[in-house]
């Protein structure tokens, strides 16, 4: 074996470094005088023998690269120059890393002489360095952070008119302020033997021309020396396209998601790949329980499964679709709505489907009401011209025929009748108004006092025959109730008011009562008397304008109307139950509005 080191044409060594810091050579072969000029014997006596012919310019990264390999606890690689006998050799060492429990560091390694190897480099080198000059990208060579090579295109880059102008130049001229320290740090990795991988960073051009580039950099040896050599492209360009993408997409995203309409992105194959924030609002369905699946499975209503699947097919052969139909909710309620359904075109193929949903139900719930407006505008048209023309006909008559010659009958007894109708038209008019005014005002809450409404309530009805044989039975109890005092008032009025005109006039004693239980959520108001009743088939229809059940009134027809829009309006319900001749019972809830008030009352408990 030791004849074998002997003749070996390398220098083979073990190195140790005791946790002291001491340092020495334990072992090296015999080919250590032939190729560094230096015998064993002085070596293993002195490892600073070995430094002091290494090349003044080079001793520094000889021992730099060491120490990190040292500290890192890896191999270690390093060339450079040495003083041989008067010459300059190119050497190369390499060595292991081995650490022992009690703290000695031992490497095992081989030095070799490669100047032959730098030599036939320097003429690949002169090679190189004429490809590079034709290479569309900036490259640039550096030693001790001072340029000592740039060709062509890095000129082109950096705005340099004349190569002079930037060999000689220290390479942070170019790096942007911001990107100083870090490209600092990247060169010290980079001269240990460390490559720099590709990054991104600023440069500054010779005219203050701030760019985008793209760099590596990576150990290199230039002319026999130790240097970096820097690759890099121009990418300003490149960012500014994906800054301008960039802001494309947040565009479009944010239109997506803000748009105040549902939408929903579908994939050629009508699988769900996005839905906005109003899509989820109105069916319900959010984006991780509908991606990767088929929309017809959510939101098309069974009997329309076929119009769902027609429509992709319709899309998918480039075909913009806009019909009015209807969608379910996740909940099972129907939503009606415009869909419009558009393809994504990509190179004349279908990639995708947006469907856009208006939702149109407060529209179909408008033209809903608007057609039972307009039947009721007829009916109220008609209505109003025999109500009014007949106390007005009548009225007419009576002035006639007071004036015909040798009338003999007394005055008084026409002006009674002509104020009969008068105060009937007066009744008529008012309850019109009423409805009016029901349907235009907004719902003003406030607190409402129920006993005074109802005992003022009855004191304004006093006039009506029977009103003052009425027994009443009244009972209210609980907390505060905020509401709609006016529409209350109107809703108490118009009860209390066909409770007296449709009382039982004879036999039976006739009695109204009215029973309120207020909690913070509701009130609840069960009226009842014990007046003649409706039959069966008159109940459906007491809430139509202008139906009468009985012949025994002479009133408008108009007051239960009036009473379920004003309960419809203040978000409540209303039921009704009846025998004939037996008298009549409905149920109220109206919703108590007490907590939209709370900050708004200087105290609660009160009253306003």
């Amino acid at each position: 074996m030791r004849d074998l080191i002997k003749h070996l044409p390398a220098v083979i060594y073990e190195y140790t470094v005791q946790p002291n810091g001491i340092r020495r050579f334990d072992f090296i072969s015999e080919a250590c005088e032939s190729l560094l000029g230096i015998s064993p014997e002085a070596v293993l006596n002195d490892a600073g023998a070995m430094d002091a012919i290494v090349h003044l310019e080079d001793i520094g990264q000889l021992q730099a690269s060491s120490l990190v390999s040292e500290q890192a606890g890896r191999e270690w690689n390093w060339q450079g120059r040495m003083h041989v006998r008067g010459k300059i050799k190119w050497v190369e060492i390499r060595s292991n890393h081995e650490l022992r429990n009690d703290g000695v560091i031992i490497r095992r390694g081989i030095i070799q002489d490669i100047t032959e190897r730098i030599e036939t480099a320097r003429e690949s080198e002169e090679r190189y360095q004429s490809l590079i000059e034709r290479l569309p990208i900036g490259v640039v060579i550096h030693k001790q952070g001072k340029l000592v090579f740039a060709n062509a295109f890095a000129h082109a880059i950096l705005g340099g008119e004349k190569r002079q102008n930037l060999v000689g130049t220290d390479v942070l001229n170019f790096v942007h302020p911001e990107y100083h320290q870090r490209v600092i740090r990247r060169m010290k990795e980079v001269a240990v033997g460390l490559p720099g991988a590709m990054i991104e960073q600023k440069y500054v051009r010779q005219d203050g021309q701030v760019i985008d580039v793209e760099t590596m950099a990576y150990p290199f040896t230039f002319r026999g020396e130790p240097c970096i050599q820097v690759i890099f492209r121009d990418i300003t360009e490149r960012k500014q396209v994906e800054a301008r993408i960039k802001k494309n997409e947040t565009l479009l995203a944010q239109l997506f998601q803000n748009v105040p309409m549902a939408v929903v992105l579908l994939t050629d194959s009508g699988k769900v790949e996005q839905v906005n924030r109003g899509f989820e609002e109105m069916f319900g369905y959010t984006l991780p329980e509908l991606k990767g699946r088929s929309i017809n499975d959510f939101i098309v209503p069974e009997e329309l499964t076929h119009e769902g699947v027609d429509l992709n097919n319709l899309i998918t052969s480039h075909r913009i679709v806009s019909i009015e139909t209807v969608r379910r909710h996740r909940h099972g309620r129907i939503v009606n709505v415009i869909l419009y359904g558009m393809p994504v075109m990509l190179d004349n193929e279908t990639i995708g489907i947006y469907g856009v949903y208006v939702d149109i139900t407060e529209r179909k719930r408008v033209e809903e009401e608007l057609k039972i407006r307009n039947g009721e505008l007829d009916n109220f048209v008609y209505k109003v011209s025999h109500d009014l023309r007949a106390p007005l006909s009548s009225i007419l008559g009576l002035v006639n025929l007071a004036k015909l010659p040798g009338n003999t009958d007394n005055p008084m007894d026409y002006i009674d009748i002509i104020g009969s109708k008068v105060e009937h038209l007066d009744h008529f008019i008012g309850d019109v108004l009423s409805h009016s005014k029901n349907l235009k005002m907004e719902v003003s809450v406030r607190k409402v006092d129920f006993s005074r409404i109802i005992e003022e309530t009855f004191n304004d009805l006093n006039y009506l025959e029977g009103a003052k044989e009425i027994k009443r039975i009244i009972k209210v109890e609980g907390i505060d109730f905020y509401s709609d005092p006016w529409r209350i008032a109107e809703i108490l009025r118009n009860l209390i008011s066909n409770a007296i005109k449709y009382r039982q006039l004879e036999q039976v004693a006739s009695e109204i009562g009215i029973k309120i239980n207020i909690d913070h959520l509701r009130a609840e108001i069960v009226f009842a008397d014990n007046g003649i009743g409706i039959s069966e088939e008159n109940l459906e229809r007491i809430f139509e304008m202008f139906y009468r059940a009985t012949e025994q009134s002479d009133g408008s027809g108009i007051g239960l109307y009036i009473v379920k829009n004003a309960v419809d309006k203040l978000g409540g319900q209303i039921t009704v139950a009846s025998r004939l001749g037996h008298g009549t019972r409905f149920a109220i809830l109206l919703p108590n509005r007490i907590n939209s008030m709370i900050g708004k009352m200087p105290s609660i408990g009160v009253e306003q």
